[in-house]
């Protein structure tokens, strides 16, 4: 395939036709293609896993590199309006030209070996660090970690955020199977974080098979909330006077702490002065994570879409204040536990405008109805979430609370319409 470079649409559809499965979970043939590639980096690479708050660990970490006056290339996924946010160089999303040219090189490097849309972006990814001679890269897993494509390279550090159910069809449907997932991203002898207040044994008991050098939250690193700003303590000493970060969300304190821990391990190959890691603190964005636009009616997006997730965002609506009425935008896949993320919400949502998103693994605006009503909810039913949201915004009074959630698709529908 050969497409110009104002073409990487185009270039996505034709990822998408190329393996027959979305999700095709393996390293064998995308560790032929690297080698083909000889995708060999020669700088640190961070590997951050986990079921929730991989996105905002890998945006605080890659803003204090970048602070610091590093050459941050970041991985992450999925997108909320454009490919280009997957892969970013010092913060900048990639162009569609360098993007098609790394497209291409792999395209000629495959053979007859067929890579899912995934393993082809993070090949296609892992090109542009080294040819743009990043100084670290940062790399979110897509799914689980063992078997992840990200997988393929190998870790400086590696850090799992948080273990919960999710993704049960590929990962098993309990913590200590998901957690033994996860920790497929640790190496011997290497720094591994878990940020879980409550490792899975089987995820502490890998690291303790192959002789990686495991961290734990609240054992070897930790935090403590001095209410106008924070204290970190790790196996080199403490930091203390830290900014809360600007992600909002009482549980960014962990997921900050485990930065801090990753950037303590780094510091002999990549030095972070404690003023670059207080401003990468206080600048980091990253859409959809809890984010509060500006303006009235309140207007919550979070791309909470597993009760994990939910529960999170549950505590922090009840933080924001109060509002006279909570109007939630709820659109989900299928293959989510969606009564899960209705009973961890049901509570703080008075009525819920849902619809079917935009993808074939779906469910249903009418199946989504059913479960929320047999819940007790008030529910109405919308043709999309476009619509979903234009109604309830013009329901909301100036008091009132929307909250758009249950998927990245949700988000993206939302943030579409640009909201204020």
């Amino acid at each position: 395939m050969q497409f110009d470079a104002s073409e990487l649409p185009a270039w996505l559809a034709h990822l998408e036709q190329l393996h027959p499965s979305v999700i095709d979970m393996g390293l064998e043939r995308v560790a032929k293609v690297r080698d083909a590639m000889q995708l060999q980096p020669q700088f640190p690479v961070v590997i951050v896993g986990g079921t929730n708050g991989k996105g905002s660990t890998c945006a605080m970490l890659s803003a204090a590199y970048r602070a610091a006056g590093f050459k941050v290339g970041t991985y992450t996924s999925p997108h909320l309006n454009r490919y280009n946010e997957r892969v970013a160089i010092d913060l900048l999303p990639a162009s569609d030209a360098d993007i098609v040219a790394a497209l291409r090189a792999v395209e000629a490097a495959r053979g007859e070996v067929t890579l899912s849309y995934f393993e082809f972006g993070t090949l296609a990814a892992m090109r542009q660090f080294i040819d743009a001679k990043v100084d670290v890269a940062v790399l979110e897993v897509g799914l689980g970690g063992r078997l992840d494509a990200v997988n393929a390279f190998e870790p400086d550090v590696a850090a799992v955020v948080s273990v919960d159910l999710d993704h049960q069809a590929y990962l098993g449907d309990t913590r200590e199977a998901i957690g033994f997932e996860k920790a497929g991203i640790f190496r011997a002898g290497r720094p591994a974080f878990c940020a879980d207040p409550n490792p899975p044994a089987s995820l502490v008991a890998h690291a303790g098979a192959i002789g990686a050098d495991l961290q734990l939250i609240g054992r070897d690193f930790s935090f403590v909330n001095e209410t106008t700003q924070w204290r970190w303590r790790g196996r080199h000493g403490q930091k203390p006077g830290l900014p809360f970060p600007a992600l909002r969300g009482a549980y960014q304190l962990g997921n900050a702490s485990l930065v801090v821990a990753i950037i303590d391990a780094l510091h002999a190959r990549l030095p972070v002065g404690i003023g670059d890691l207080k401003r990468g603190l206080l600048e980091v964005e990253l859409a959809g994570r809890y984010q509060v636009l500006p303006g009235r009616p309140s207007i919550v997006l979070d791309v909470a879409h597993n009760p994990h997730a939910a529960t999170a965002l549950a505590h922090n609506l009840d933080n924001q204040g109060y509002f006279a009425a909570t109007h939630a935008v709820f659109g989900c896949m299928a293959d989510k536990n969606i009564d899960g993320v209705i009973q961890c919400l049901k509570s703080k949502i008075d009525i819920w405008h849902v619809a079917t998103l935009a993808t074939p693994r779906a469910a249903t605006g009418e199946a989504l109805a059913e479960r929320i009503a047999a819940a007790g909810g008030r529910v109405v039913v919308y043709p999309d979430i476009a619509s979903a949201y234009q109604a309830a915004r013009s329901a909301a009074g100036e008091n009132d609370r929307i909250a758009a959630f249950g998927s990245f698709y949700t988000v993206a529908d939302v943030l579409a319409l640009k909201p204020r």
